[in-house]
């Protein structure tokens, strides 16, 4: 078998970080380059020929194939998208009479020559990766022949794959559908910022560096999009994920509490009640109640005919009232997760706790304080982050209620418009863009900084070995 020998550098980096250090791998590029033999260098030209000099068939030819197909990709489309994306296309649509009948020539669509030419990097990228896959494997194997007379086989490799590396297994797909799915349509997102692609330039358009971030953020006031108008929509983004997020914890936990007590009777039966909100499409309960809300809705027509108002109330139709209807409305909906997340948790909270406090002398709101409370905020902190992540980008609950109505903020944004539905409207509904990818770009940010901030101060990161 091979030994890894650590530089004095990397032997006093693994004395100060102790267990928590790991070596490097001894099949690096480098060591491929400088110190394999001629046909694991080769395989930085032909990938997978060291491997398939070492019998290592399987490993070799698929190697191969991703050469091959990068190749045929670059040959065939990935170059010519690759060429244009600097211009992000200049050809126009044009026409030709024939015989007394135009016939139109197809000219060059910025929107497909963006998307391919991300794809491209993205593809560049992948194929610098499998070069470097391509070296390390071929001197893993050429290192392991010699140590130990042959290069270990395909079943060899399945059983490493099935035990010493199953985390890499197993984490394979998830990560290539978040590279496929997500970072790769956020990249194509990002760029579309930094160009023109509005109502004006549909199909053609052309790189602007950050003059869209300046119209964002340095607009006139009868700007689509201007500074006052984003931070105003910001503001209310963050009321409505606070007040959604934090009211439906602790009316959760409130309930959840309730129920969980010894002397509360069919306690299967109220957790089934507040369960049947979730087993109903939220789509089609929002609905339902926006007709329900509306100004000849049955709400208000039962109001006025029991004699307790004299008009419609407007639940949707002015500002302050359709923003507190929406965060009641979202509770109503909301409430019941918390409760199954809540019950589970006070399930589990080690009675012993309980009992120790009771003899030490605590009363019930003692014991809520110092340990129930801690213990559900220990567990929870990582569900509230993401539950407030989650309503910064609740677009149901808004855009199915209001539509960001009423009250137009500005040009393109309601009173109730979170940054989301505002995102939505700029790009579906008035086409423009790049204005839409700008707040998205800023929208990431928001929440890339607040959940990171605060989820590195919470006890559930600092102390992963559990509540004490």
């Amino acid at each position: 078998m091979t030994t890894t020998t650590l530089s004095p550098r990397e032997i006093r980096r693994s004395k100060a970080m102790g267990a928590d250090y790991v070596a490097p791998s001894p099949y690096s590029v480098k060591a491929a380059l400088t110190k394999g033999d001629t046909l694991t260098k080769l395989s930085a030209v032909v990938f997978g020929l060291g491997n398939l000099a070492r019998k290592q068939i399987v490993k070799g030819l698929l190697l191969l194939a991703g050469e091959i197909a990068f190749i045929a990709f670059m040959v065939t489309s990935g170059a010519g998208y690759l060429s244009k994306l600097p211009s992000l296309g200049t050809q126009k649509q044009g026409k030709v009479l024939v015989d007394g009948y135009w016939e139109y020539t197809a000219g060059d669509n910025s929107v497909i020559i963006l998307l391919y030419g991300v794809c491209t990097i993205v593809a560049i990228i992948a194929f610098v990766y499998l070069w470097t896959l391509s070296l390390r494997c071929a001197y893993k194997a050429e290192c392991l022949a010699k140590a130990n007379g042959k290069a270990p086989s395909l079943h060899d490799d399945i059983n490493t794959l099935m035990d010493a590396k199953a985390h890499e297994l197993l984490m394979f797909l998830p990560t290539l559908g978040i590279l496929v799915f997500t970072v790769l349509p956020l990249i194509f997102m990002i760029s579309m910022a930094f160009t023109n692609y509005d109502h004006s330039h549909v199909v053609l358009f052309d790189w602007v560096g950050f003059d869209t971030f300046k119209q964002v953020f340095a607009g006139g006031a009868g700007a689509t999009v201007n500074a006052q108008l984003f931070v105003q929509v910001l503001i209310w983004t963050l009321v409505w994920a606070f007040f959604a997020t934090f009211l439906n914890f602790f009316f959760g936990m409130f309930f959840a509490m309730i129920i969980n007590r010894k002397t509360t009777r069919f306690k299967g039966f109220w957790r089934a009640m507040f369960s049947m909100s979730i087993a109903v499409p939220q789509f089609v309960s929002l609905l339902v109640m926006r007709t329900m809300l509306r100004q000849q809705g049955i709400i208000n027509r039962m109001l006025e005919s029991a004699g307790l108002i004299d008009g419609p109330l407007p639940f949707l139709t002015d500002a302050t009232w359709a923003r507190v209807t929406v965060i009641v409305i979202n509770l109503w909906i909301g409430i019941p997760y918390t409760i199954m997340q809540i019950t589970g948790i006070l399930q589990n909270i080690p009675a012993d706790l309980y009992e120790a406090a009771r003899i030490d002398g605590a009363n019930w709101w003692q014991i809520f304080v110092k340990i129930t409370m801690p213990y559900i905020f220990f567990v929870l902190t990582p569900y509230l982050i993401t539950t407030f992540t989650g309503n910064v980008n609740n677009f149901n609950v808004i855009y199915l209620l209001t539509a960001g109505d009423p009250v137009p903020v500005g040009a393109s944004a309601g009173k109730t418009d979170l940054l989301i539905t505002w995102l939505y409207k700029l790009t579906v509904d008035k086409g423009d863009y790049n204005l839409g990818a700008v707040i998205g770009i800023m929208t990431f940010i928001v929440l890339a900084v607040v959940s990171l901030i605060t989820y590195r101060s919470s006890g559930s990161y600092k102390n992963e070995e559990g509540f004490r």
